[in-house]
C-alpha cells in the first residue's frame, strides 16, 4: 500500500485525533472480539451493557466497521476543503459527516459491496451492490436498499446510531483513551519536527516506511492488500487505542489519505501443537492462500466472489480452500443458495501473533 508524497511539504503530514474514527475502531472490536484478545474484558462488559434496540441497530450496520473500516468513519478526508481536519468532538465529526456530498457518502457506505472499484473511484452499480449485499444477509440487503433509495434518511439514521453509542458507552471510553492518544500524537509531531519523516514512520509501526527513489517519495505500508494513492493536500495519521493488530489506510480516489495506526499491543497468542502448526504452515506457504486468508479474515465470501477479487478461476479457489479447510483454518456455512467461507481467526491466532497481525493489518 503506497502513498505518493513527492513534493509534499512536511508540514502537510499531521498527527491528529478523531473521536469518530476511534468510535469506529471500538465498534470493530465489539463486532470482531477474536481480532482483539487484549480487549476481551472491555468488549464483554460493553456488549453486556448494550440495550437490545441499540445492539440490533449495530448489527444492522456492522459491515461499516466489521467487514471493512468504512471511510464514512473519517468524513473529514472526503471534504473538498484542502485544510479539513477531524473534529475535536464526536458531535463536530458528525457535522462533517453531514457535509459529505451524497455521492461520496453512498459510495463510502457501500464500500463492502464495491471494493473492486474502491481505488478507481468508479460509480456504484446499484444492481451489483444489491447482489453482493444479498450474499451478506437480509439485514445488509435491507440497509443497502434503503441507502440507495433514500441516502438522506440513512445518513440521519446513522448519525442517531453514533449519538446513541456515545451516550451508551463511548463518551466514557473516549474520556479514558483521549489523553493517551493526544500524548502519542504530540510525541509523533515532535519526532517528525526533530528527526524527520523516516524516523516518525518507524515509530508509527514497523510496517510503515519511507521509500525514496530519486525525486520520488512514497510512504509504504506493508499489508497483504495492494493500493496506491497520491497525497495532494496532505496525509493524516490517527492513533487508536482499539486498533491493534489493524493498520487501516484510506486510499480512495479524491479523498485525503489517512493512516489509522494502533497505539500499544496485547501479549501474543499461545502457539498451537507442533503437529498442527506444521500442517497449518504448510497450508499457508502458498502466496495466494495468504491473500485469501486476508480476505476471509474480514468477512465470509463465496467461491465466486473470491475468484472475482483475485482474477483466478472458481476451481482454483476451491482447491486453495480445500487445503485451508484440511488444516482447519477456515469454516464454511450455507446461506440459502450461497456457500460462505471465513477464516477461523482464533485458529490463526494460535499460529502466532506475527502471522495474525500481517493478515489483519
Amino acid at each position: 500500500m503506497t502513498i505518493d508524497i513527492t513534493g509534499l511539504p512536511q508540514e502537510r503530514i499531521v498527527f491528529e485525533l478523531s473521536p469518530l474514527g476511534e468510535l469506529g475502531a471500538a465498534l470493530h472490536a465489539l463486532a470482531e472480539p477474536a481480532h482483539h484478545p487484549g480487549l476481551h474484558g472491555w468488549a464483554t462488559a460493553t456488549a453486556a451493557g448494550l440495550k437490545p434496540d441499540l445492539a440490533d441497530r449495530l448489527l444492522e450496520a456492522n459491515f461499516l466497521w466489521a467487514t471493512t473500516f468504512s471511510d464514512v468513519l473519517t468524513p473529514f478526508a472526503g471534504l473538498t476543503d484542502p485544510d479539513a481536519r477531524p473534529g475535536a468532538t464526536l458531535a463536530e465529526e458528525l457535522d462533517l459527516l453531514d457535509r459529505l456530498d451524497e455521492e461520496r457518502f453512498v459510495t463510502a457506505a457501500l464500500e463492502f459491496t464495491c471494493s473492486a472499484s474502491y481505488a478507481s473511484g468508479d460509480p456504484v452499480r446499484p444492481d451489483r451492490a444489491l447482489e453482493l449485499a444479498a450474499n451478506r444477509g437480509p439485514k445488509q440487503l435491507d440497509f443497502t436498499r434503503r441507502l440507495l433509495d433514500d441516502p438522506v434518511a440513512v445518513r440521519a439514521w446513522l448519525r442517531r446510531l453514533f449519538e446513541d453509542c456515545d451516550e451508551a458507552f463511548f463518551a466514557d471510553t473516549w474520556r479514558r483513551a483521549q489523553p493517551r492518544l493526544a500524548a502519542d500524537a504530540r510525541h509523533k509531531t515532535e519526532l517528525l519536527r526533530r528527526k524527520g519523516l523516516a524516523d516518525v514512520l518507524r515509530d508509527v509501526s514497523p510496517a510503515v516506511a519511507l521509500s525514496e527513489e530519486g525525486p520520488a517519495r512514497r510512504i509504504v505500508v506493508d499489508k497483504l492488500s495492494e493500493g496506491h494513492t497520491t497525497a495532494g493536500n496532505g496525509v493524516t495519521f490517527l492513533p487508536s487505542a482499539f486498533g491493534w493488530p489493524h493498520l487501516w489506510v484510506l486510499h480512495a480516489r479524491g479523498w485525503r489519505p489517512v493512516v489509522h495506526y494502533p497505539v500499544g499491543a496485547p501479549e501474543p497468542a499461545d502457539p498451537g501443537s507442533v503437529e498442527l502448526l506444521g500442517l497449518r504452515m504448510e497450508a499457508l506457504a502458498h502466496p495466494m492462500r495468504m491473500r485469501l486468508c486476508r480476505q476471509l479474515a474480514r468477512a465470509a465470501y463465496t467461491t465466486t466472489e473470491l475468484a472475482d477479487s483475485y482474477g483466478i478461476t472458481a476451481p482454483e479457489v476451491s482447491r486453495h480452500l480445500a487445503v485451508l479447510k484440511k488444516a482447519r483454518l477456515i469454516t464454511t456455512r450455507r446461506r440459502g443458495r450461497y456457500v460462505l467461507h471465513q477464516l477461523d481467526v482464533a485458529a490463526v491466532a494460535r499460529i502466532g501473533s506475527d502471522f495474525l497481525e500481517a493478515v489483519l493489518r
